[in-house]
């Protein structure tokens, strides 16, 4: 076998179906606070109970059933689009067999607020920053999506998602998802998709550039994700109801509570989406961990969060019949370092051993509030470093070679061989970053292994590369006209939210 053959596993599939049955139930006695009268009706005709006075919808047990259901149906039938690429990774509509993926993709985006530069000052984002990361992010073997790796903070809010939307499609043909606000930034950005992608009928076969609603756990649906959500669905487009249930702040502490009040929430949004359109396109999603007790911070990053991250994995892709990335390749620590290292390869790792299809987002610091160039580069390393460890090799009496070893014989040795020579480079990995170095070349604090001064130097050099626009002159100028148009319409107050 080339590859690992089975997924980690934390939860059995007794464990699985309780979560699945108190989500149920949630929905069933607790129920959602929905704060948008329309959403509101569209449940009520779709058979939720609904309390006006207090905002909430009660979602009966057999609702939920049929809502998963007619997910799983649809899975199955692998009805177009077939995945698409979110904010954080990339997500699947059709089902497939629950395994280790080698194949995983690597997301950069997360629409950061701040930047970290080269010279160690954290600062707010510039549009020029922006232009920088997605030149990065663009050329990175290793990185197959981006989103805004940071989004520029000396742009106007009211366009800010529009103006972001058009630098991505005209730096780089990795179409990632990014953040929209409200409709008025959908109707904007899906202009600019229809643009990339030929028209509104490619853009449905083809989606990119797609943003998702959120609930705000726990069990709150407020108005403008709501619209955002409706808007989404009306227009054919992909969507789930992403969830962070925050376990000791804003969910239980306990990872199975945690992970079943997500798991309720996420399953309103598909009730929701399958109310405004039978036919919708609509998968679920979870993002959970834990409450620093100290702080208060939403952890991205820590062991303890791997193996809740491994069940919602399980839980998700395998249960639910979702195959969908997660956020991995994260940190909580504020700078480049040994505490990043760590913290983003074995994020990266366990979160594909568990059996996504993808994480991201990659070069984040600081609980994904800043982007980091360096880190950025770094991550990509190890990235690289983690698809080499999860490849196995394939066992043939042709790749044992009995004759070359007896060739070889006792004491001999393999250096000299032509199958070394014409092997080597399949087997060993040869980053730079992570070569093997005698003692005199690789003692602590060397120049040349200070992996970010190294990192500074890889940003230096692609940064200085010619790098062309994916769209042609008139796609760019069609672009460019939808901006100034939305900007024009922001002046006015026509930009809503």
């Amino acid at each position: 076998m080339k590859t690992l053959r089975e997924p980690l596993r934390f939860l059995a599939s007794e464990e699985l179906e309780a979560i699945h049955r108190n989500a149920r139930r949630i929905l069933a006695e607790i129920g959602m606070q929905i704060d948008h009268d329309e959403a509101l009706d569209y449940l009520k005709a779709f058979g939720c109970r609904i309390d006006r006075d207090k905002r909430r919808a009660r979602f009966p047990e057999e609702v939920t059933e049929g809502c998963v259901a007619r997910m799983r149906r649809a899975f199955a039938a692998c009805r177009w689009p077939q995945e698409m690429a979110v904010r954080y990774s990339r997500v699947s509509f059709q089902s497939g067999a629950f395994g280790v993926h080698p194949d995983f993709t690597v997301s950069a985006g997360g629409y950061c607020v701040f930047i970290f530069d080269e010279r160690g000052v954290r600062r707010p984002a510039t549009l020029a920053d922006t232009r920088r990361a997605l030149k990065l992010a663009h050329q990175l073997d290793q990185v197959a999506y981006t989103g805004l790796p940071v989004a520029a903070q000396d742009v106007p809010l009211p366009v800010r998602q529009v103006r972001m939307a058009a630098e991505l499609v005209k730096a780089t043909d990795k179409y990632g998802g990014i953040e929209t606000l409200t409709p008025f930034d959908i109707e904007y950005v899906c202009r600019i998709g229809e643009v990339v992608r030929g028209g509104r009928e490619a853009l449905r076969r083809r989606p990119i550039l797609v943003g998702y609603a959120e609930a705000r756990t726990p069990l709150c649906l407020d108005g403008n994700m709501c619209e955002v959500m409706i808007e989404y669905v009306r227009r054919g487009l992909p969507q789930s109801l992403d969830t962070m249930p925050n376990a000791g702040a804003t969910a239980p502490i306990h990872p199975a509570g945690a992970l079943a009040l997500g798991a309720a929430e996420t399953l309103a949004g598909l009730a929701l989406a399958y109310a405004v359109d039978p036919e919708a396109v609509v998968t679920l999603d979870i993002t959970p961990s834990f409450a620093d007790m100290r702080t208060g911070l939403f952890k991205y990053a820590g062991a303890e969060r791997l193996s809740l991250l491994g069940a919602r994995i399980q839980m998700i892709s395998e249960y639910y019949g979702c195959p969908s990335g997660v956020h991995g390749g994260k940190t909580d620590a504020c700078s480049p370092g040994v505490r990043a290292g760590v913290e983003k390869g074995i994020s990266m790792l366990a979160p594909v051993l568990c059996g996504a299809i993808g994480f991201g987002t990659v070069g984040h610091l600081e609980n994904a509030v800043t982007f980091s160039p360096a880190q950025l580069i770094l991550d990509n390393e190890i990235a690289r470093y983690v698809r080499r460890a999860v490849r196995g090799f394939e066992v043939t009496d042709e790749t044992i070679n009995f004759d070359l070893i007896r060739r070889v014989g006792i004491g001999g040795h393999y250096l000299a061989e032509e199958e070394t020579l014409e092997g080597f480079r399949e087997f060993l990995d040869r980053s730079p970053f992570w070569s093997v170095m005698p003692w005199g070349e690789d003692a602590g604090g060397s120049p040349a292994h200070d992996w970010t001064a190294l990192a500074n130097r890889k940003v230096e050099e692609l940064l200085s590369n010619d790098v062309p626009s994916p769209l042609s002159k008139e796609q760019i100028q069609a672009v460019d006209e939808i901006v100034a148009e939305a900007e024009a319409r922001a002046r006015e107050g026509g930009a809503g939210g």
